[in-house]
This record gives C-alpha cells, structure tokens and sequence, in this order.
C-alpha cells in the first residue's frame, strides 16, 4: 500500500488577508445566507466535487462575529498577505530543506460546501522539494503552502448548515509527504515529526483543531483515497490501516461480481410503498407520514456480496448507505441484512417478485420524504454498485470517531484551482529568506538530548512539558535556580490541576507570578506541598498571591513544632497502627500532611513520623 500525509497546522500570527484577531468567539454579533454555485476553474471545467456539491442547492447562514471583517464576509477585496504568516512558512520550509519559489502567487480552490462564503479558499505555493528524516527513513516533502482555514461548522437550524467566521481566514500551513508511507505505524510517526518542527518554530497555534491532517491512501488495484480532517494524532494510524482493509475488500467483491458477471444495475427503481406500509416498524415506521415513500433498486449479483464477508466487518452495504445519505436520506436497508425491520420471509419473498430478482440478485431499499428524494438517493445508490465492478471509486472520506471513515464527496481535481486576481504576487527576496534563516529553531531531537543533560528528568516529562508549550517558562523559571523537578511539576501537574479544579477560569498566570511562588518555597514560607493549595485558592479567589498565601498559611512551623505534631498523631493512633501495619503508616501521614498545611517539606514529614512511630515502639516493646 501506498500513504502520503497532509499536515494543516494554524499559525500564530494574525489573519491571512485582514487585520482581524484570530481568538476563536463564543457570542455572534450578526447572521446572514448565501448560497454558492459552481464555477470553473483555470481549465473552465468544473471539478467533479464541486459539481457535486453545487447540486444540492444547499442554503447556507453564516455568524459574523468581533474576531472576522467585511473580507471574511466576502464583501470587501482581501488585503495584501499578511507578512508574519509568509515569514513563517519560509521558516518552516528552512526547516525541511525545501526550495523557496521565486514568488508567491496566491490562487482560488473552489469550495462550495460552505465553509467559505466567497465559495473558494485562497491558497499558496511557498516552497517544493524539501524532504524529512524519521529514523531511519527520509520521505520527501513535496510541496509546502500557506492558507487560509476554513469557518466553523457550528450545527443546523431547520436543515441548514450554520457556519460561523471566527475561524475563516486564520493561517495554516500545509506540509505535504510524498506517497511513501508503508502502514498505519509509520504515517503516525511521519505526523508526529512533522508536528514536532512546526511546534519548535514556536509561532503555532495550540489546542483542539489546530492541527489537522489529511490521509491519502492507496493499495495495489485500487484507488487514490482522502480522508479529510483528522484531528487526533493517536488514531491516524487506525484510519490508515482500516482504509486498507476497506480497499482490500472492495477488490475482493469486485472480482467475486466479475466472476459472476452479471448484467449492469438497471435504470429506475421500483416504489414499494403500498407494500412495505402495513410493516409500521424500524425504517419502514416513517412511511406512516404522509407523503413518505419507500422505493427499491435491483442490484443483479450482488446477493451475499452486500454484507461482511470477512472478520474485519467491512461491507459494500455500508458504502451504498453513505451515497444514499449524500442526498438526504437516513439510510438504505439492504438484502442481506434480511430478513429483519419487521421484514420476515413471506414478505421477503414478495419484495423479491416485484423486482424480478434471481438467487443471485440483491437489492437496495430506501425511505424518503418523497419520491425525488428516493429517486436522487437511488441514482446515486445506482452509481456506486456500477463502481463496484471496477474496484476502488477515487473518494473524500469522512473521518468517525471510531477509526472508520464515511463517504463525503468525489476525489476533486484540478480543475478547482484559478488565480486569484485580488491579491498581487509576492516576490521572494534575498532579505526574506535571510531572516527566516535567523529565526531557525533547534530540532526537535536535539533539544530534547540537550534538555536530558541540562535537566537530568525523565524523557517523557520534558517532552510533555514540550508539546503542553511550556518550555519556554521552565527553562525561564530553572534558569533562576529553581529545582527542575519542581518547576516540571509545577507546570504540567500543579497548574492544570488548580484550573480544571476551580470553579471559575482564574488568573491568567505569569511567569513573574510563578517566580513569585517558587521565591515563596526557597525562602520557606510555604513548603512545596503547599504549592497546589495556594494555587487552588488563587483559581477560585483570584486577587494576589499574597492573599492567598496569607488565607491558607500559618506562621512559619519549626522542626521541633513538626516533631511534637507527628509525636501526637501516633500517640493518638496506635491502635490503628498495631492493627494495621505499615498500611497504617499512610494513614497518618496524610493526617500529618494537613495538620502541617504546607509549611514543611515533604520529606521532613515523612522523616519526623517514621521517627515518631519508632519511638512509640521502643517504649510499648513493640518490634
């Protein structure tokens, strides 16, 4: 099999086109509707998916709110690109080796599914030729671009779909492998990398939906296949490796269909709504609303090849039903899976003599609200068991939670793409990729062996504290004196923890806020155990440090107040500590861990209460 990877990372810099800020809106200020036609594109052909997408006749509102323009909206000429996206993309295609153009020219991706109220996407060649290194392999890099991302999908409100402008028009970067990934391991370890230099430029955007790859996938005999937009690093090799048993399979029905060699699917279908009526259950439930249809398409051959035939539970029904869907209906119920719906044999059987079908025939049935929804969903049912016959139809799929993917449109081309006359061309000079080389990061495997030995923490720790965008101020805060285990924990476990705990968001927290704090455990004012309570207050209070140091602290504890307190908690609980052991020993550490209330360090407490329990046994003759 074959596997190439697009990675979209968002850029921390402003908008593409616009001025506009790039913080994501929660409340929209206004609303309007558009809807999008196709066009052609450079060639004056119009792509296939666009077609596809334009005949829905969809209806679209968009939410216009304080983060997006009149450019976003379509209503007024994009600005010139913006320059500290274009900086970037020169740094990042420094990063992978890759060749610069000698001028960037903006050009028009068609895109009428709503996404972008202007019905394209502005997009640019930066650089080609680069390649990346990952153990022991290196793949090329094609092609690096710079973007614009797409709006928000936000839902639907009476079936139209609401999109909101917040997001349209926020930098991506688009790094491209060539189709030389081998399985679902590798194009997870290939992303990762190429996630890891895009984060040590340090001018990423972070957080869900920032980052979004997508996976073109091939195996011998079939076809070239994108699953779009998968968000979750960790399920990217699921998608791959599922894709190839979904494409295996489809070569496997095809050549069981061209051993039985049937005739083509028909033309038209057959309306069973009178007959399926009196069912009143499942699917068939619906055709009690009036006006409600149920219609079926012969499908000749394809009895047994409509369901799972093997383990791994791919099937061609589900593939018919995803066509089906793309029209507007809930589904299609297939031969195979019956009998079943309130469908038992004898009406089985009569289904079967309506469409004259023979033991070796299947069919496809559906429930619409009316009879040209049937008949779309049917034509486009109709299509794609005719594909079948030859294999792998050319597809974007849909990423699903569970590692399955489902059909969304055709595979487009190139004829979507045109310039884009509103934006000039931008050369590139000398000066620009000199400064981009000056900002050149270190490599992601470099700066973690030279945190190892600065820092002597486990790997897995600094490369959280990496990823969580966090370095900056660990190496800040170490670079002060502060023990790096406490910083570590101070960043990836104390912080977290206190925010997702507090009942409000709390205190944006600055790095002179944490100098302040860990200030507060060197001098002793507070132990490092008490670090997580004061931080606690400080999320639910807010105000200044001091007052929540002040709120949660005693005056300073001595050695010898800690000595008489563990003394007491074990005279108090020798029973406990007779019957249960060195169990009980847990116990009482955590009681001594409040009494204390983080004025002491944690080792001292523990050192004072084993002390106090030996002596407690040296004086009953306990061993």
């Amino acid at each position: 099999m074959k596997a190439g990877l697009e990675v979209h990372q968002q850029l921390r810099t402003g908008k593409l086109f616009c001025a506009c800020p790039t913080e994501l809106a929660e409340i929209p200020r206004a609303r309007f509707h558009r809807r999008l036609r196709a066009a052609g594109g450079e060639t004056q052909s119009v792509d296939r998916a666009v077609a596809f997408q334009a005949a829905r006749g969809q209806r679209f509102t968009y939410e216009s709110t304080d983060s997006d323009c009149l450019v976003e909206a379509d209503e007024e000429p994009p600005h010139a690109l913006d320059a500290e996206a274009l900086r970037t993309a020169l740094l990042v295609a420094d990063l992978f080796g890759a060749r610069p153009v000698d001028e960037i020219v903006v050009m028009r991706k068609l895109v009428v599914d709503g996404s972008n109220t202007s019905g394209f996407q502005r997009t640019a060649l930066v650089a080609t030729d680069g390649n990346l290194t990952v153990g022991e392999r290196t793949y090329s890099i094609p092609t690096i671009c710079l973007e614009e991302d797409a709006a928000r999908r936000m839902g639907e409100v009476d079936g139209e779909p609401v999109f909101r402008l917040d997001r349209l028009g926020i930098p991506l970067i688009e790094v491209a492998t060539g189709p030389e990934i081998s399985d679902g391991a590798e194009a997870r370890a290939v992303a990762g990398e190429i996630g890891a230099l895009l984060r040590a430029t340090r001018r990423v955007r972070r957080g869900i939906g920032s980052i979004r790859e997508d996976l073109n996938v091939s195996v011998p005999g079939g076809r070239r296949i994108e699953i779009k937009g998968v968000q979750e690093l960790r399920l990217i090799g699921q998608y791959v490796d599922r894709e190839v048993a979904r494409q295996t399979h489809l070569l496997a029905v095809r050549d069981r269909l061209r051993e039985r060699d049937p005739p083509p699917v028909p033309e038209g279908s057959h309306d069973l709504t009178e007959l399926l009526r009196p069912v009143g259950t499942g699917p068939f439930r619906e055709l009690s609303r009036k006006g409600t249809v149920a219609a079926a398409l012969l499908l000749p051959g394809f009895a047994g090849l409509l369901g799972p035939t093997t383990d791994d539970g791919e099937r061609l029904g589900r593939e018919l039903a995803d066509y089906a869907r793309s029209q507007g209906v809930r589904g299609l119920v297939h031969s195979d899976e019956l009998p079943s719906y309130g469908i038992d044999p004898p009406l089985l059987e009569r289904i079967r003599q309506e469409l004259a079908a023979g033991a070796t025939d299947g069919f496809a049935l559906v429930v619409a609200p009316d009879p040209g929804v049937a008949a779309r969903a049917l034509d486009r049912v109709r299509e794609r068991a005719r594909a079948a016959v030859e294999g792998v139809p050319e597809e974007t799929r849909d990423p699903m939670p569970d590692g399955r993917t489902r059909y969304s449109r055709p595979l487009p081309g190139r004829d979507r793409m045109y310039p884009e006359t509103d934006v000039p061309p931008r050369a590139i000079s000398p000066e620009d990729l000199a400064r981009a080389r000056a900002d050149r990061p270190e490599r992601p495997a470099a700066r973690q062996a030279r945190l190892a030995a600065a820092y002597h923490l486990p790997p897995e720790l600094l490369l959280k504290i990496e990823r969580e965008d966090r370095l900056e101020p660990f190496e800040h805060l170490c670079g002060l004196g502060h023990p790096p285990a406490l910083v570590a924990r101070l960043l990836t476990q104390e912080i977290p923890t206190a925010r997702a705990a507090g009942a409000a968001p709390g205190p944006s927290w600055t790095e002179a806020d944490l100098e302040r704090l860990l200030d507060l455990v060197r001098s002793g004012r507070i132990a490092k155990e008490g670090i997580a309570p004061v931080l606690a207050r400080w999320s639910e209070e807010g105000g200044s440090l001091e007052s929540a140091v002040g709120s949660l602290t005693f005056p300073p504890m001595s050695r010898e107040e800690l000595r008489e307190r563990a003394r007491a908690i074990v005279a108090e609980n020798r029973a406990l500590l007779a019957e249960r052991g060195e169990r009980g020993v847990s116990a009482l550490m955590g009681d001594l861990m409040r009494a204390v209330r983080g004025r002491r360090d944690g080792r001292e407490v523990a050192e004072e209460l084993r002390a106090a329990i030996a002596a407690s046994r040296t004086e009953s003759g306990t061993p």
